[in-house]
C-alpha cells in the first residue's frame, strides 16, 4: 500500500483493556481500529452515517475485512490510522487502511475491507449511489479506481 495516496487519518491510543497477556495489542483490536478509521472518514467527507439512514436511506454491509499484521503496538502507544476508498465497483467499494505507530512512523498493520451497497427494503445488492461515487471522487481523485455502470435506456 502506498500512504501516499492516502489523504485522510485519526489517531487512537492504545487503552490498557485492548492489550492481551503478552503485553501487545489483541490481534482483533486492529481490526475495530481501521474500523474507527473508516467512520471517521465518512463523517470527514460530510456521508450520512447516523442510524437512520444506515435503516431507510442505504443499508452497506462489510462482507470481507483483511488484515495483514506487520509489527505490534503495546499500550499508551498513539496510533495514525490511514483511510481511503481505493476503488467503487457496481455494487461494492473497497477500504484500505494503514495502521502504524505515531511516534515512530512504523507500520503495524494493513487493512483491505470489501463493503456491499444493499437495497433497505430488499437486502439484495444495488449500484453504489452516483452521490456517494462522486463524493468520494471529489476527495480522492484519481486515487480511486471508478467503475460508472453503463445507462440502460
Amino acid at each position: 500500500m502506498e500512504k501516499e495516496k492516502f489523504k485522510q487519518r485519526h489517531q487512537v491510543r492504545v487503552r490498557s483493556y485492548e492489550v492481551d497477556w503478552q503485553g501487545i495489542v489483541h490481534n482483533g483490536n486492529y481490526l475495530l481500529y481501521c474500523e474507527i478509521g473508516r467512520m471517521e472518514y465518512m463523517k470527514q467527507l460530510g456521508a450520512r452515517i447516523d442510524l437512520a439512514s444506515l435503516k431507510y436511506d442505504s443499508k452497506v454491509v462489510l462482507v470481507r475485512n483483511e488484515i495483514d499484521y506487520k509489527s505490534p503496538a503495546r499500550f499508551d502507544d498513539l496510533l495514525t490510522v490511514h483511510t481511503r476508498v481505493s476503488a467503487i465497483r457496481n455494487t461494492s467499494f473497497v477500504m484500505e487502511g494503514i495502521l502504524e505507530n505515531a511516534d515512530t512512523g512504523e507500520r503495524l498493520a494493513e487493512n483491505v475491507a470489501y463493503h456491499v451497497w444493499l437495497d433497505p427494503g430488499t437486502t439484495r445488492p444495488r449500484s453504489v449511489p452516483d452521490e456517494f461515487r462522486k463524493l468520494i471522487q471529489s476527495f480522492e481523485g484519481g486515487d480511486c479506481e471508478m467503475f460508472w455502470p453503463s445507462v440502460k435506456v
